[in-house]
């Protein structure tokens, strides 16, 4: 009986780890201070030649290394990814950092969703409960960014939650690694970007900064961030997901004084505290259930 509470620690200590990478991924956009697309092709040019490397050096030591796209499973997950990051990267550029991350922390609703029709577990009364409070908070920020004109800003930012929820989703119901498929997946917007760049030219005043992103933060974030729904379900690796949405506004305000909006912060605080509720009643519920099933196969 302690293999699936070792397993349930390991998932919550990688996506916890994770989570807290990604939190510096929209700072060291915003300090590059370059074109989308230019951005874009550097960040996921970088992350690829490293997964290439580490993938290489890995499959050199082990013959158990992951595999890169595991059947078409993985290529679906693949997909998901890359357009993920195509809308997110776009809409870095058209909404605020509070608006976004508070929309792209809106996946653990499309996680329950997904988990109704496609896995058939149905959302308990808590989880629609949570559901409705969350499309409030919802609606708080997008009406901001009607009046704000950055209502495109807003849909990119929620299709890119739809593709997280849908990748941690499919991962959830085949049971395989897709910690390296998530970083392949770059490659499908990579090369969006590279036709973009050849029409539109380059620009990125710090390079760096994209640079140090695709090497380290990329590929940390997503690879343990894609594990996690091996070990974990699909609520509790979005919570992590949640790091990004509290942290990274917090370091945006403090490098560029980027204020939120009245309208964003009311319902940022709508969403969190929903998302919040309800993953900490997943952890209880999933604790409880564990107990249940330790005193009835107890001798």
């Amino acid at each position: 009986m302690s293999a699936p509470i070792s397993d349930h620690s390991k998932g919550l200590l990688l996506t916890a780890i994770g989570g807290l990478t990604l939190t510096v991924d929209i700072p060291l956009i915003k300090l590059a201070n370059g074109d989308v697309w230019s951005v874009l092709m550097v960040r996921c040019a970088t992350t690829l030649v490293v997964t290439a490397i580490v993938w290489a050096v890995w499959r050199a030591l082990s013959p158990r290394a992951p595999a890169l796209l595991p059947g078409k499973a993985g290529l679906a997950v693949a997909a998901c990814y890359g357009i993920g990051s195509i809308c997110f990267l776009s809409a870095v550029y058209h909404i605020p950092t509070a608006n976004l991350v508070f929309l792209l922390a809106f996946n653990t609703v499309f996680a329950a969703v997904l988990s109704w029709f496609f896995l058939k577990e149905r959302p308990r009364p808590a989880t629609l409960a949570a559901m409705a409070a969350m499309l409030v908070g919802v609606a708080i920020i997008v009406s901001d960014g009607i009046s704000a004109g950055s209502l495109f800003g807003n849909v990119l930012a929620l299709c890119s939650s739809l593709c997280i929820a849908s990748a941690i989703t499919i991962t959830r119901a085949t049971g395989r690694d897709m910690g390296f498929t998530s970083l392949v997946a770059v490659s499908l917007p990579l090369l969006v970007a590279v036709a973009m760049v050849a029409q539109v030219g380059y620009r990125i005043e710090a390079p760096w900064w994209i640079v140090l992103n695709g090497a380290v933060v990329m590929p940390i974030a997503f690879f343990l961030l894609a594990t996690g729904p091996k070990y974990i379900s699909g609520p509790e690796v979005a919570m992590f997901y949640l790091l990004e949405t509290v942290l990274a506004p917090i370091w945006v305000w403090l490098i560029f004084l980027e204020t939120p909006t009245p309208q964003t912060l009311v319902g940022g605080a709508i969403l969190i505290t929903a998302l919040l509720s309800h993953s900490l009643w997943q952890l209880h519920q999933g604790r409880r259930r564990r107990a249940a099933q330790a005193v009835r196969h107890a001798p």
